[in-house]
């Protein structure tokens, strides 16, 4: 995990420049031209101000359990020219309502590898109660697959975030998958992306 620098409120994850080009490639591919996108975990609120530029169709409403994160998102939306990117909102996956009860999209990057397991499972429940038949919950991260992470990297980091906090961890892909599941939710398609990292697709039921 990378440590945000800081420029006054706003936050700044250098990963967030490396990989939004990659992640918009899919983005592209598979939002629906018009809706609202619920962004889970917005940290920095560096994607939100950079896909809403890019998707004038869809409402991008971003969110975030943490008050410096909430800032640095507020300052973001504030100089953004996007008038699709509304204010921030305070959201904790594991709540039950969620303060947005229906969205199209559901979009969270690399929250739960960095979050306890019940973050997971609630953002998984929360995307299936706020999206319609045929809505997308985007997941980006590195992930476990057929029982290993998808690098030598990426075990180094699982043992580096368990280190930290042992809830945390790499997710494997097949847990979430079977999770979601039961939330109506199935898995549509993963995309391989740079730095090891997964795009993965989930629809409505």
């Amino acid at each position: 995990m990378v440590n945000p620098v800081n420029a006054g409120q706003k936050k700044h994850f250098p990963a967030t420049a490396r990989n939004r080009e990659p992640i918009l490639a899919v983005l592209k591919k598979v939002l629906p031209p018009k809706g609202r996108v619920l962004e889970v975990a917005s940290g920095s609120g560096e994607h939100a101000a950079y896909f809403a530029s890019r998707f004038s169709g869809l409402t991008w409403q971003p969110s975030d359990v943490d008050p410096e994160n909430l800032a640095s998102i507020g300052a973001r939306v504030k100089e953004s020219c996007a008038p699709n990117l509304r204010q921030p909102i305070a959201l904790d996956a594991r709540a039950d309502p969620w303060p947005v009860e229906k969205a199209d999209i559901v979009y969270c990057a690399n929250m739960i590898h960095i979050a306890p397991w019940a973050v997971a499972l609630g953002l998984l429940a929360g995307a299936g109660r706020a999206l319609p038949p045929g809505g997308i919950l985007f997941l980006y991260g590195p992930f476990v697959v057929q029982g290993r992470p998808t690098a030598p990297s990426n075990e180094a980091f699982d043992e580096d975030l368990r280190r930290r906090d042992p809830e945390w961890g790499l997710r494997a892909l097949a847990d979430v998958v079977a999770e979601a599941e039961t939330h109506g939710l199935a898995l549509a398609e993963t995309v391989a992306m740079p730095a090891n990292n997964l795009s993965v697709v989930l629809r409505k039921n």
